[in-house]
């Protein structure tokens, strides 16, 4: 028997059950669906917070007060010693590998011009603030360098702030209150958006020291510091944990993170959501071929006498086999091909309403899925197949 004859004997079997092939073909269509949006969401996710993290810059080494054992999480614990500015400054003089060392502190206050104010952010930051972060400005200048305790009282806004605090007015030299303090804006910041949870569109930036005296603070919230090259990386870190454990009195009291440790762990962890979301939308497909099983052996059933008309022709039972798989194997592979198509377009749908996040099915996703749509109609179709190649040719011939 020839291969277009099996494909002709097999469209006739579709013909004459078109409702059961459509259920079979939406059965496997659904599950290689549910594959390749489960697993776009887990890739997306993934390429989300990738993207995230290298939007803080480059080669960075974080430096976060008190010590507590991580793999590439932000600690908790005890802090022993404040991070002062003092520390910062050895870090810049004494770490070669290091080419920025941005600190940061954090707090919220009151921002007045005129007769409008808001609630929002207030970062303490220096000059290398904005390299290390990649920020632009839309206007004006950045935070000036030099020594941060004789920075001058001027702040750096977000879109935001100047949108709603300045409406149709440039803020570039006007004075800002912020709490019982007023600071001269000098620049404005290009839109960035919510980078790392942190939305800098409604920050503003004012030299560290000065908003360590406005806080009544000592310690400041982290540093950031950017290395040479990613492969001074280790050798950074082990310079700046040697040079505060020098000046903590011999304690390593501090937490030192690599960008690449970060990245790596929450790279694992989003790696195992994925296999997680794809091994869940596998079992639909399971369940699908199911169906197809139930499918052949009805099929089976109803044409016994026209596999026995078929055996007294001449036909082996490997022949009948090999019709019976090819049907279960055509009806898996078009279902594979309609779920890959409705996955599509349900990323396409997706991706126009959350334009932001980068929804993507990963390669292999898409050929599992379709491998396994495949394999699981040939598996499921090896019981009906094996029982019409067994059918005896007289006895199925006198079955009515």
């Amino acid at each position: 028997m020839r291969g277009g004859d099996l494909l002709a004997f097999a469209g006739g079997a579709f013909r004459g059950h078109r409702l059961r092939t459509s259920l079979s073909l939406l059965g496997v269509a659904i599950g290689v669906a549910a594959v390749i949006l489960l697993t776009s969401l887990g890739e997306g996710a993934r390429r989300y917070v990738t993207g995230e993290f290298a939007l803080l810059g480059s080669n960075l080494v974080i430096v976060l007060p008190g010590k507590a054992e991580t793999t590439g999480v932000v600690p908790v614990g005890g802090v022993p010693h404040d991070l002062t500015l003092e520390d910062v400054e050895a870090l810049r003089r004494r770490v070669s590998l290091l080419v920025s060392v941005a600190p940061l502190s954090v707090g919220g206050l009151t921002a007045r011009f005129g007769e409008r104010s808001r609630d929002l952010t207030v970062a303490g930051v220096t000059s290398d603030w904005k390299d290390v972060r990649r920020l632009a400005l839309r206007e004006g200048v950045f935070i000036p360098p030099g020594n941060p305790d004789r920075a001058p009282r001027v702040c750096v806004v977000g879109a935001t702030v100047a949108s709603e605090l300045f409406p149709g007015r440039s803020p570039v030299g006007e004075l800002l209150r912020l709490g019982d303090e007023k600071f001269r804006v000098t620049g404005v910041l290009v839109p960035r958006g919510v980078s790392v949870g942190l939305d800098l569109d409604e920050f503003v930036l004012v030299p560290i020291a000065h908003h360590l005296r406005m806080f009544d603070r000592r310690s400041v919230f982290r540093v950031l510091c950017e290395a040479r090259t990613s492969e001074d990386l280790e050798a950074a870190k082990a310079g700046i944990l040697a040079v505060l454990k020098d000046r903590h009195d011999g304690e390593e009291d501090v937490t030192v993170l690599t960008q690449d440790a970060v990245m790596k762990t929450f790279g694992k962890v989003l790696g195992i959501l994925t296999a997680a979301l794809a091994g869940i939308a596998a079992v639909s497909l399971t369940v699908a071929g199911v169906g197809i099983m139930n499918v052949m052996l009805v099929s089976v059933s109803e044409r016994t006498r026209e596999v026995g008309l078929l055996k007294a022709l001449g036909a082996s039972g490997g022949q009948v086999l090999r019709i019976f798989l090819v049907e279960a194997a055509i009806l898996s592979s078009a279902g594979g091909v309609l779920g890959l198509l409705a996955g599509g377009l349900g990323t396409l749908a997706f991706r126009a309403l959350y334009p932001d996040f980068p929804l993507a099915p990963p390669a292999w996703a898409v050929a599992a899925a379709l491998g396994v749509s495949v394999s699981v109609g040939l598996v499921f179709g090896v019981v009906p197949a094996r029982r019409a190649a067994r059918l005896d040719p007289v006895v199925a011939l006198a079955r009515r």
